[in-house]
């Protein structure tokens, strides 16, 4: 009942009913798009080739939400902005300037989404150049994916300009529902891509399964019961936080008191996101997509090697999504900024002495949550490998594509709810109560970013 009143309030809010249908709106655009095929190209042809060979480019081709087997004019996705942006995340961890331009508030933050863009369109043009030699030498027995009277100088050129201009269109759909619409636009197209090929795969992986014997009906039950299971882990995860009690002491300016109150730092249990799993995935699934290169044929047999054992496979992928875990926490989340902001501000936690002991103390907790977080996206992204190892079914998504849709709802559901509360109407889960009128004593700090 709770529900339904809080998505009839929704409704009931001129600005977020027009917030939701330009997202709405802009994602049915990019959709639209992706079924616009790049010049001179067979898809039908690069499908067939995509059916029989995954490695890399399924991981590419899940994040272009199916844009790259179509051979899309967005083939390219949005992965270039977020691989742009992640550059610029590692530079500002080595490279003064970027630094500074990071703790400059939104100046600063102005400043970096530019060189952003500007990283995008090179990453877009030197991808796009990559590809159009790599569809030349694409067939699929006597088919080719490009006709000889179509490949050349020609062909490479006018699929470079498509490709680094759909890259660019979709940023710029991104940030305009990021601006405009409601939820953060990058992650949402990622989400809306995914979820559109969510029909297709079931019925795949379904006629899959039908044909499969050994899959009886207890099996299929337990199945379910364990999807759900994951779904429910991850919303409980994703939320889940270690709050570190803070207190202000009292100053006196003048006449008047400041401080003197009492809130808490929230350290997420998975601060990394699903960096982690992305990067394990690439590395594992790069021996196999390069194999083929005449000069690196010593990484087929790695390749051979690594897939040969499914827990040879799965303990390589969990090793790499704990290492990446740590790798970019420590690159997003400065602990020794976090104690140099707070004892400026007259913070200290409890017990712990400003400064250096408080850096280190923040640093203990978020490396042990980290590994508890490290885990659970193992444990999330192993999960269907082993399902399809032991139950011989085929699934068309893996965890990664699980932890970003469910990721990105509840990021999406939380914005739509906070539009709620601060109009005083009661969100998904029922009203709030004396949190809407923002009470001093439980006010949450946000941990600044390196």
């Amino acid at each position: 009942m709770a529900l339904a009143t809080g998505i009839a309030n929704i409704f009931r809010i001129e600005e977020l009913r027009k917030r939701l249908l330009f997202t709405v709106s802009l994602l049915f655009v990019y959709r639209v798009g992706i079924g616009i095929t790049t010049p001179g190209v067979d898809r039908a042809v690069m499908q067939e080739y995509m059916h029989s060979n995954a490695g890399l480019l399924g991981l590419f081709n899940l994040f272009s939400g199916g844009g790259f087997e179509q051979l899309s004019i967005f083939a390219l996705g949005i992965m270039p902005y977020v691989s742009s942006s992640i550059i610029f995340q590692l530079l500002g961890v080595v490279v003064p300037a970027i630094e500074k331009l990071q703790k400059e508030g939104e100046v600063g933050r102005r400043k970096i989404n530019q060189y952003t863009r500007y990283g995008t369109i090179v990453l877009s043009v030197v991808q796009g150049a990559s590809i159009s030699v790599y569809l030349e030498t694409l067939r699929v027995g006597a088919q080719r994916v490009v006709g000889e009277d179509v490949a050349g100088w020609g062909f490479r050129f006018m699929t470079v300009v498509t490709l680094t201009a759909g890259t660019a269109f979709i940023m710029w759909l991104g940030e305009q529902i990021t601006e405009r619409g409601i939820g953060n636009g990058i992650s949402l197209i990622i989400f809306a891509g995914i979820v559109a090929r969510l029909p297709a795969a079931i019925i795949t992986t379904a006629q899959a399964s039908g044909q499969n014997e050994s899959l009886t009906p207890l099996a299929v039950i337990l199945l379910g019961a364990v999807m759900i299971g994951a779904i429910v882990v991850i919303c409980f995860v994703e939320r889940g936080q270690r709050r570190i009690p803070v207190q202000y002491a009292k100053r006196v300016v003048g006449r008047k008191t400041f401080g003197g109150h009492s809130t808490h730092l929230p350290l997420k249990v998975n601060s990394s996101g699903v960096i982690p799993p992305i990067f394990a995935s690439s590395l594992l699934a790069f021996p196999a997509t390069v194999a083929s290169w005449p000069f690196l044929g010593w990484l087929k047999d790695v390749s051979d090697r690594l897939f040969s054992s499914v827990w040879l496979y799965n303990a390589v992928y969990v090793v790499g999504i704990v290492f990446f875990a740590y790798f970019y926490t420590a690159v997003t989340f400065n602990p020794v900024d976090v104690a140099d902001n707070m004892k400026k501000n007259g913070g200290y936690i409890p017990g712990i002495r400003p400064g250096k002991k408080t850096a280190e103390y923040i640093d203990l907790v978020l490396s042990r949550i980290t590994f508890g977080g490290g885990l659970y996206l193992s444990a999330v992204c192993v999960l269907p490998t082993i399902i399809t190892h032991q139950f011989q079914v085929q699934f068309q998504f893996g965890g990664t594509a699980l932890l970003i849709v469910v990721g990105v709802a509840l990021d999406t559901v939380q914005q739509i709810e906070g539009h709620l509360i601060t109009r005083h109407y009661e969100g998904f889960t029922g009203p709030r109560g004396p949190r809407i009128r923002g009470r001093r004593d439980n006010v949450t700090v946000a941990a600044p970013t390196s």
